[in-house]
């Protein structure tokens, strides 16, 4: 069964500051992949007139991550170029450190896949119908949904990697995108166990795990660029 996806990163416009974006454990290791994958910038010259097909296997869901941390590095990008009115200085710092942890994890992603295949998922275009990026409320919002989907994401699609180096890594992001879910929550609900709700911790105690497919139809609204995915390949 093939489905397409309604799904560019423009870049990014802020320095770098190691100091923010090392802050939460795990991340620095990261920074290490990159090197060993060896990050260029050259991207797959992909014919503008075909819709790109995530494939199958490790490069599959390599490529479906990808395309999800291309997803919040733009939205995180977005948020700190044009903070709302009236933003703290706690939360301001809290969403430069996450904008900075979502560009390393989509640019190890663009590493990783640049090694392993010619096909690397292009830059993409995103829409986000709804959001007020001047509304406190709206931008909280928008990063509880994405950050929850995020953990939700790597959760289920953990089963499918093969490559015990690729799962090592997608472990240690999806609990950097735990702390960011968990962060998110105690900013909108401060002082209750929001952070941990029932929505997503299971009874078994553990974060909610969704399949590729439910990820898709949950977070395929903010995608402009199609792209195709086989499920039997991803999930």
């Amino acid at each position: 069964m093939e489905k397409t996806i309604n799904v560019s990163n423009k870049g990014t416009t802020l320095d770098t500051n190691r100091r923010n974006f090392l802050k939460l454990g795990g991340v620095g290791l990261l920074v290490a992949g990159l090197t060993v994958a060896g990050c260029r910038d050259d991207d797959y010259d992909f014919p503008m007139n075909e819709v790109f097909d995530l494939g199958t296997g490790d490069v599959g869901i390599l490529n479906y991550a990808y395309a999800l941390e291309q997803l919040e590095a733009d939205f995180y990008t977005k948020v700190v170029n044009n903070f709302y009115s009236g933003i703290s200085a706690d939360e301001k710092q809290l969403f430069t450190d996450i904008y900075h942890h979502e560009v390393i994890h989509r640019d190890f992603f663009k590493a990783a896949l640049t090694a392993a295949t010619p096909k690397v998922l292009p830059k993409l275009a995103f829409k986000y119908d709804g959001v007020d990026f001047n509304s406190r409320n709206s931008i909280l919002a928008t990063a509880k949904a994405l950050e929850d989907t995020g953990v939700a994401a790597y959760n289920g699609a953990g089963k499918y990697i093969t490559n015990l180096d690729y799962l090592v890594i997608a472990g240690k992001i999806v609990s950097v995108e735990a702390r960011h879910a968990s962060a998110i929550r105690n900013i909108i609900s401060p002082g209750t166990g929001a952070f941990s709700g029932d929505d997503v911790i299971d009874a078994n105690g553990l974060d909610v795990a969704k399949e590729p497919k439910e990820i898709v139809a949950a977070a395929g609204g903010f995608f402009k660029t199609p792209f195709t995915w086989k499920e039997q390949g991803i999930g």
